[in-house]
């Protein structure tokens, strides 16, 4: 919406919203980039089973650089999401996850089969990561009603991805407890494992509530300056 105000100057909303809608791209465009780039190591190493491999383990695969590169782009544009909320414990806790992914992109996991002597390295990345998955659910349902109401239309979006990150978050700790813990013993058909799956399905669903979160915020940005 355009004003004129009493010198005849116009666009100020209009600068507002271009400003807003500029200022959410960079962080979506990483987000985006650091899910190719996930894919990307997954297609380029066929020879990883992905219903029971985490994908921390492509590191040392195939291009596995390009990994480490998308869990910075995700922390990075994480980090953009935490600072544009208003404090409170869902900041926190966003902000907690941007750390860990952070962190879990510097250091990268062991290979394959060595989960029963993990190195040092290894520790900090499964911890950050856990830490991680375990803070995003708890900062969506923090935020449901402030996200929902900057931008009304995104509700069942929230809602869906907040229940998916929610629920495979909890099935993800059971299947990594169960590998841990001598296992792995809750297989299906070929696969000894579903961790890998259930992995894969919780980063999908932390990734686009983190996108679908900064559109929201950048409603709520406009709303409020406008």
């Amino acid at each position: 919406m355009k004003t004129m105000d009493a010198t005849g100057t116009t666009g100020t909303t209009d600068a507002t919203g271009t400003a807003a809608t500029a200022g959410v791209r960079a962080p979506l465009a990483l987000i985006a980039g650091g899910a190719l780039a996930m894919t990307a190591v997954e297609l380029l190493n066929p020879g990883q089973d992905p219903v029971s491999e985490v994908l921390s383990r492509y590191v040392h695969g195939t291009a596995g650089a390009l990994l480490p590169a998308a869990l910075l782009a995700v922390a990075a544009a994480s980090a953009v999401l935490a600072v544009r909320l208003r404090g409170g414990a869902g900041r926190i806790a966003v902000a907690v996850w941007a750390l860990g992914i952070l962190v879990a992109g510097v250091f990268p996991a062991d290979p394959s089969g060595r989960h029963h002597r993990p190195s040092a390295s290894e520790l900090v990345h499964g911890n950050a990561a856990f830490l991680a998955f375990a803070a995003l659910p708890v900062a969506a349902l923090l935020l449901r009603r402030t996200l929902t109401a900057a931008r009304p239309r995104l509700r069942t979006a929230l809602t869906a991805l907040t229940a998916a990150s929610l629920l495979g978050t909890a099935a993800l700790a059971v299947f990594l407890a169960d590998v841990m813990d001598g296992g792995p013993s809750l297989g299906l058909g070929g696969a000894p494992t579903l961790l890998g799956l259930v992995e894969r399905i919780v980063l999908a669903a932390d990734l686009g509530w983190v996108a679908v979160a900064l559109v929201a915020t950048t409603a709520g940005e406009r709303g409020r300056r406008a």
